[in-house]
């Protein structure tokens, strides 16, 4: 009798560690991230190239990340889970985008960041190559840095085809993104790390909608924009998390 209550309690205890493993898997987390995918597409952030990523909330040195697909059409099948190296976990010969070293080395190097997003949008590309700095001039916008830092990859890697290939590439840039929300790359786009996905999200459409509006604004007062005062600026950054930016970008990719 006593055998069989020790199998019986053995056997519970298996089923109890099953269901905690069932309950810790990431399908949550996988699900918003297809929709993140879906979210920047729709809204012009992402074309078919730049990509978004979230850390893994069971191990913070892995991340998420989809194989290489224009975002639009990412399915939850199509994420995979990296290790800080941007290694595939476990080992895989399709191993996703060639620039996932951005993600990787900004997670290793700021173990604050949750989701990191990397586009193409040409509003913010002229602030990239020229003298002119992208500033916080839309309230929406409160996060940007008074000044935003440039990844030169010719400092880091000569002569390239501009992409972040390898994470010696990933580490320069994640150095010149210092602690900062964004960076702007050369000729490239941006990249945005943030605290949660929905908020990077916020900050990726903003910073480009930011860029579109501040070129529109030098070109009506010849270069003379009033700019959101450092002060006014921290007030605004939080926002609502962008919550409710998230839950109308979410209501109009549900009825595409």
């Amino acid at each position: 009798m006593k055998t069989c209550v020790c199998l019986i309690y053995g056997l519970t205890m298996v089923l109890a560690s099953f269901a905690l493993a069932q309950n810790a898997t990431p399908n949550g987390q996988i699900a918003e991230l297809v929709l993140a995918n879906h979210i920047l597409a729709n809204e012009g952030v992402l074309d078919a190239y730049g990509h978004v990523s979230v850390r893994d909330e069971r191990n913070p040195a892995h991340f998420f990340l989809a194989r290489g697909l224009p975002p639009s059409v990412v399915t939850a099948a199509d994420i995979a889970e990296y290790d800080q190296d941007s290694k595939p976990v476990p080992d895989s010969q399709n191993a996703g985008y060639t620039e996932r070293f951005i993600h990787g080395e900004i997670y290793r190097a700021r173990p604050d960041v949750m989701a990191v997003i990397h586009f193409h949008a040409g509003d913010v590309i002229p602030f990239g190559v020229t003298s002119v700095p992208l500033r916080p001039m839309i309230h929406m916008a409160g996060f940007l840095p008074p000044s935003i830092p440039i990844f030169e990859i010719r400092k880091a890697g000569g002569f390239t085809d501009m992409l972040v290939r390898t994470n010696a590439l990933g580490k320069a840039l994640a150095d010149t993104l210092g602690d900062k929300p964004a960076v702007l790359m050369r000729g490239h786009g941006a990249v945005v790390a943030g605290p949660s996905l929905h908020i990077t999200t916020g900050w990726a459409y903003y910073m480009m909608v930011n860029a579109r509006l501040q070129l529109q604004a030098m070109t009506l007062a010849g270069g003379k924009v009033t700019y959101l005062d450092p002060e006014e600026a921290k007030k605004a950054t939080s926002q609502d998390g962008f919550e409710r930016a998230w839950t109308f970008w979410k209501s109009k990719v549900e009825r595409r």
